[in-house]
């Protein structure tokens, strides 16, 4: 039910009341995400057992790698979110990220050392082109103040994680069946057939005019006789060998260093925002806006343990024969969040009409306790482990539900309080720092992987021995967790003055 009062875009073609071309985007971020988490589910396993096998420190050189991976694929948002406002439009770079993702995944296929971290870089660069750009797209399909948006957006969630769902799936067990190869070549399929469904809505007209070039005037301007729509590619293509070099340095760790500068920088900028405010009222909300940041750094920093130390854990001390493969565990979080985002959104709701839902840092300190206590479960799954170390399944099934929830708890209203917190000027900067938060929770994944790393050349080291390093190293994250979450619950009344108005 719309209000009288919105303008919505009724003269354009629509499917079950909203835009046609939300479903096109959201077929083409579901291949995406299909293609972006198939990938990861295999990333930690692949290293492990075939690029750093022969190597004593093999668990601490993936930890390294996944970390700065992870870092590098959220940082680049940043840049390709910038260039696409100035340059190159929406529709050029999703075309551009698309097409170098997918040929990062498909020389994934390739059984070669160099090949592999080239096939990283690849989709690093890619990634900073699309995924800020598709998310971009959906928004400008509604205009301002139309109702329809929030479910809009939460349409087109539910094609990410159906696709973070699937894929791990089914490029778990073609790695499994026929080798990690042929799950990587899925994941690139999965990519191409994204693009697929983006140009299919283009073609059709489906789109209108949104996503073109801002200005066809810098589109088409001329760096050294090469038109900008043409040089931004090749540089682009260019970058991929520099960053594969980063990331196969991993026992200098530039890319940490690298984090580590960037990161004093940011923060010494948004000191100097915060000083030049001219009210303490935007004051408080900004230093509100950088608390949430970094609440939801260590929420993130906990949850993309998933990918590493927690696939690790279920494949060396899980019990999953006859269930699924320590790769396909990364399905279980999409999983949960398909099953839960209505009812939970749902809940809130009803909680707002009794005038009883929890203000943001509640939920951002319930979210954080959450995560302490999925963490804590997988520490006690110590106590049912067999005479071989290998713990029941429902541990790890239960941690993602806990998780999932946290996740609900906090993700959703985090980006938008951005947006209502900072100041006007600032906000597109605010977005970045937010986008960056995911990349230094890249880095606490990669501190706590080199913690628990299992130094052995024997891939069948003793599962009594992991599972002691996994579940005392779980404990320790647990507590942080639960302290972090008591901490921000037991100041929530002074963030509440913080906040003002905002719930």
């Amino acid at each position: 039910m719309l209000d009288k009062g919105v303008s919505t875009t009724t003269q354009e073609p629509e499917m079950f009341g909203h835009p046609k071309g939300l479903f096109y985007l959201f077929f083409a971020e579901l291949w995406e995400r299909f293609s972006f988490y198939g990938m990861r589910a295999l990333l930690t396993l692949y290293m492990v057992e075939h690029i750093f096998k022969a190597i004593v420190e093999r668990d601490t050189a993936t930890a390294v790698v996944y970390a700065s991976y992870g870092s590098l694929v959220y940082a680049s948002t940043v840049v390709g979110g910038q260039i696409s406002d100035k340059i190159l439009g929406m529709r050029a770079s999703i075309f551009l990220g698309g097409i170098l993702m997918a040929i990062g995944h498909f020389v994934l296929a390739i059984e070669n050392d160099i090949a592999f971290f080239l096939a990283l870089a690849f989709i690093v660069v890619g990634n900073g082109f699309f995924k800020p750009n598709i998310s971009t797209f959906v928004g400008s399909l509604y205009k301002e103040g139309d109702v329809r948006k929030d479910s809009g957006f939460t349409i087109f969630y539910m094609g990410i994680n159906v696709g973070g769902w699937i894929a791990p799936l089914l490029c778990g067990w073609l790695a499994v069946e026929y080798g990690y190869h042929y799950g990587f070549g899925l994941a690139g399929i999965g990519m191409m057939a994204g693009l697929a469904f983006f140009w299919s809505g283009i073609k059709k007209n489906i789109f209108g005019d949104r996503g073109l070039p801002p200005n066809q005037e810098v589109y088409n301007k001329k760096i050294i006789g090469i038109p900008q729509k043409t040089l931004i590619p090749v540089i682009a293509f260019l970058t991929a060998p520099g960053i594969a070099y980063l990331l196969a340095s991993w026992k200098q760790n530039y890319v940490s260093g690298l984090f580590k500068f960037i990161g004093f920088a940011v923060l010494a900028y948004i000191i100097y925002i915060i000083y030049t405010l001219k009210t303490n009222e935007a004051r408080k909300k900004m230093i509100m806006a950088v608390l949430i940041t970094f609440f939801m750094t260590l929420f993130w920093g906990f949850h993309e343990l998933s990918g590493s130390v927690i696939t690790l854990f279920a494949s060396r001390n899980v019990s999953l024969e006859g269930i699924m493969t320590a790769a396909q565990t990364n399905s279980l979080n999409s999983m949960f969040i398909i099953i839960l985002a209505i009812p939970i959104s749902l809940m809130w709701g009803f909680l707002s009409k009794k005038g009883m839902n929890p203000r943001t840092p509640y939920k951002f300190g319930l979210g954080l306790l959450l995560a302490g206590a999925c963490f804590y479960i997988l520490a006690l799954s110590k106590g049912s482990a067999d005479e071989n170390g290998m713990v029941p399944f429902a541990y790890l099934l239960i941690m993602y539900l806990i998780l999932s929830i946290g996740e609900l708890f906090m993700s959703p209203v985090g980006l938008s309080k951005i947006t209502d917190l900072s100041p006007k000027n600032v906000v597109s900067f605010m977005m970045g720092v937010w986008f960056l938060s995911s990349a230094y929770a890249f880095q606490i994944v990669g501190f706590i992987g080199e913690q628990l790393a299992v130094e052995s050349t024997d891939t069948n080291v003793g599962g009594l021995e992991t599972l002691s390093i996994y579940t005392d190293g779980f404990h320790l994250i647990a507590m942080y967790a639960l302290g972090a979450g008591a901490i921000v619950l037991v100041f929530s009344p002074l963030m509440k003055k913080l906040l003002g108005n905002v719930h």
